[in-house]
């Protein structure tokens, strides 16, 4: 724990997360001393709840955890910089940051998620919520055997429809490809950022 770091009455300082890839904000949190030294030791963030006075860690219930890669601190050492690789959305909401209305003289207005990143906060919210009749709680539920197959039976239909069905059709089974993709990635406990990782790996330094 750095000794600088000045707590506030309540022995807490503020921490800023933000997308260590993108730049985007995440969230605001809380942590005590304690929040902070757990960070540190597991790599994860762990905050101090003000509404429940308990320590929680991030993604312990939804999956959507946050891998820490630098904590910096403020010239005033009151407030830190909490810069991570998250493994889907932030928010409660499915949404991948908290900051996502806008301020502008009317109702909340809300921002254009990506599409990747919608549909990815649309499977953890079914894996962490399951909703009756979701195709996506069935392969969740029906477990890895299952979705492999499916997966298997996309990436057929997609070297099929490159060969012979046209672009359009391709497109078409490619989306279907990626999704089963993320569903598996979901079902293992893993998320697209462990892939952009793997390829920025491979770039050459």
């Amino acid at each position: 724990m750095e000794p600088e770091i000045a707590w506030d009455e309540r022995g807490l300082v503020p921490a800023v997360v933000q997308d260590a890839r993108t730049g985007q904000v995440l969230m605001l949190a809380y942590m005590n001393a304690e929040a902070l030294a757990r960070t540190l030791a597991t790599g994860e963030t762990w905050f101090w709840s003000r509404s429940r006075e308990e320590l929680w860690h991030k993604g312990a219930t939804s999956g959507n955890t946050q891998r820490v890669v630098e904590i910096r601190y403020d010239c005033d050492a009151d407030a830190l910089l909490v810069r991570v690789e998250p493994r889907g959305p932030a928010c409660h909401t499915g949404h991948p940051t908290c900051f996502y209305r806008s301020l502008s003289g009317t109702p909340e207005e809300s921002v254009e998620v990506p599409v990747l990143e919608h549909l990815w906060a649309i499977i953890q919210d079914r894996r962490a919520r399951p909703r009756e009749g979701s195709y996506t709680c069935h392969l969740l539920n029906a477990g890895e055997p299952e979705i492999l197959k499916k997966l298997g039976e996309e990436a057929i239909e997609v070297i099929v429809a490159a060969q012979s069905q046209g672009n359009p059709r391709f497109i078409s089974e490619l989306a279907d490809l990626v999704y089963h993709i993320l569903v598996l990635l979901a079902a293992r406990g893993l998320s697209w950022a462990d892939v952009e990782a793997e390829l920025a790996r491979r770039f050459p330094k």
